[in-house]
């Protein structure tokens, strides 16, 4: 067996330590964010090769994601996290974001002929 796997002596199946050591830094990572901004509510994507995006909605607007190696470790995550999922990031779920001024100017200056964000 390799050295990221042990079996489960209540099931006798092989459990992939890592990927559960990984689900619960970000359970916990979101567990953070949704402290910081009054609760939260997210939504996973998958991104391909790369994994998994989490995007995070706080209750007061405030917003961020973070990325996993794979969905099911994305999902066992906002699992443990204890937060609400939802299946897509829809008008209703994207209205709950609020920016602010260095999102709008970032995102104005790319289409007013501002500063490119290579």
């Amino acid at each position: 067996m390799a050295d990221t796997e042990q079996t489960d002596e209540t099931t006798g199946t092989a459990r992939d330590t890592g990927a559960e050591r990984k689900a619960a830094r970000l359970a916990r990572q979101i567990r953070a964010f949704a402290d910081e901004h009054g609760g939260a509510e997210g939504q996973v994507a998958y991104i391909g090769e790369r994994g998994a995006r989490i995007v995070l909605v706080g209750a007061d607007g405030g917003w961020g994601d973070l990325v996993a190696p794979s969905c099911a470790i994305a999902e066992d995550a906002v699992k443990r996290s204890g937060i609400t999922v939802h299946e897509e990031f829809d008008g209703e779920f994207a209205a709950k974001v609020r920016t602010g001024p260095y999102e709008w100017k970032r995102m104005a200056g790319i289409q007013l002929g501002g500063p490119r964000n290579d």
